[in-house]
């Protein structure tokens, strides 16, 4: 019983905070809070593309450890230096944009500083994956 109670009280709150994102204008944003949801839907859009990418990446690196395997088994490990990265990459977005809040912290724009961070990273890092997928010139 206490258990629905809860789940009522966060629905009655969070359906009309879901509701205003669809109707924000992410080109003419009037409120912080509005700001902060464009910013968020910058970051959301930034991590589906590098998703994608990602797998990308990935499927590329298997590939290429198959071609080394048929040289030499000492040549393999691409793909686990990338998970390695990308791991390793993760923490430092992580931490750098919680820094990156600190600016404001316990402000109404914290939020839009994190998710603006977390964006401006995660597109960098897209571009990052994107040219491991570029065959290199001899």
């Amino acid at each position: 019983m206490r258990t629905t109670l809860i789940v009522g009280a966060w629905l009655l709150v969070a359906i009309p905070a879901l509701a205003q994102e669809d109707d924000v204008d992410c080109a003419n944003t009037m409120t912080q809070a509005d700001m902060n949801i464009c910013s968020n839907k910058d970051y959301e859009t930034a991590d589906a593309e590098l998703n994608k990418v990602y797998k990308q990446t990935v499927a590329a690196m298997k590939a290429k450890d198959k071609e080394l395997a048929d040289i030499s088994a000492d040549y393999v490990g691409a793909e686990e230096a990338l998970k390695k990265a990308q791991r390793a990459w993760i923490g430092y977005r992580d931490g750098q944009c919680e820094l990156a809040g600190f600016e404001a912290r316990g402000g109404s724009m914290e939020p839009m500083l994190v998710s603006g961070c977390l964006a401006q990273l995660t597109t960098a890092r897209t571009k990052e994956l994107k040219e491991l997928l570029e065959p290199t010139e001899n």
